[in-house]
């Protein structure tokens, strides 16, 4: 106040040690901030490492601990499941047992199906006349396990007609359990023989059976490779002269070019490879003037178009030498 300055310097002191113990205060706040952050980071590692030695005690292998620490639970237990059906699934295509597994598969799924009210309970069978109701059902996959819902009405039809009796099958699903098929049957035309072995065809060519039952005995009888399949066109041929088909016994295809006729009482007639109705007008005219069919001789051929030529059997052609030798002496003598 006289000027020398002491009321100013007592003044601004105060100011400054506030000031200064303001700051002081604020840095020991964040020292102990950054300690409890600190102890924190500790607290924390030390978890980590003493979770990493727990499991290293479990588990020495540090790849498997890895795993253990990284990998989703229950993960082992998918995996498990999907090893052993792995292996499970390998050992069924190993040991050829595909077809059983697929079979228990579906006879499981059908079980089902029937307990639910979904069973064939009524089966109908239309358009079959060769074959039984159950070998048309056995035919198409169907048994008394099959239940309607699993069904697969295509299938069946495939499986239908893959039967040589069958040509075309229709198959209707009506539930909740009826089943309708109807079926077009191939008809039974003739009997065809091949290196010695018989089997009975339908008008296509398709071999309906390897075997001849009694009841197809009296169908027309064709042999030789490749008749099976020319045979509906040939004997429809043939039966446009009733003298000739009434004594049919068999049409031979011969070489897969040309047909020989073998009669009942064994004449052979050999036809050309082409125009053979015109050979079997032939045939039936000399018949009609000659006689020619009752006479004793084995064999005709008509393979050329301008001639017919006869083969004589044993005692005709011994008889036939007879009278030439006889005409013969009559003309000498003379």
């Amino acid at each position: 106040m006289n000027g020398g300055g002491h009321l100013d310097r007592s003044l601004r002191l105060p100011r400054f040690k506030s000031g200064l113990l303001k700051e002081v205060g604020l840095l020991g706040l964040a020292a102990s901030g950054a300690a409890i952050l600190l102890r924190e980071q500790i607290d924390k590692l030390k978890r980590a490492r003493a979770e990493r030695l727990d499991a290293r005690a479990r588990n020495p292998n540090r790849a498997i601990a890895f795993i253990e620490r990284h990998v989703p639970r229950r993960l082992g237990a998918v995996m498990t499941v999907v090893v052993v059906g792995g292996s499970a699934a390998f050992g069924v295509v190993a040991g050829g047992h595909v077809d059983e597994a697929i079979a228990a598969l579906d006879d499981t799924r059908n079980a089902l199906a029937n307990a639910a009210g979904f069973g064939i309970t009524s089966v109908t069978v239309n358009g079959r006349t060769q074959l039984t109701q159950d070998e048309v059902l056995a035919a198409g996959g169907v048994n008394g396990r099959s239940s309607l819902l699993f069904l697969d009405a295509a299938s069946v039809r495939d499986s239908l007609k893959a039967n040589p009796w069958i040509a075309d099958a229709t198959v209707l699903k009506l539930y909740p359990g009826a089943l309708q098929i109807d079926i077009t049957e191939r008809l039974p035309f003739a009997l065809w023989q091949e290196n010695g072995k018989l089997a009975v065809i339908a008008a296509d060519g398709m071999v309906l059976t390897p075997y001849v039952a009694q009841r197809f005995a009296s169908l027309p009888l064709v042999v030789g490779k490749g008749a099976e399949t020319r045979a509906k066109d040939f004997l429809a041929l043939v039966a446009n002269y009733p003298v000739v088909n009434s004594q049919l016994k068999a049409a031979i295809f011969v070489g897969e070019r040309r047909w020989n006729l073998r009669l009942k009482d064994g004449l052979d007639i050999r036809l050309p490879e082409n125009d053979v109705g015109l050979a079997l007008a032939s045939l039936v005219k000399y018949d009609r003037e000659n006689k020619l069919l009752s006479r004793d001789i084995t064999a005709i051929d008509l393979r050329l178009p301008d001639r017919l030529t006869v083969r004589l059997s044993e005692e005709a052609a011994k008889a036939r030498e007879e009278q030439t030798k006889k005409s013969s002496k009559k003309a000498g003598s003379a």
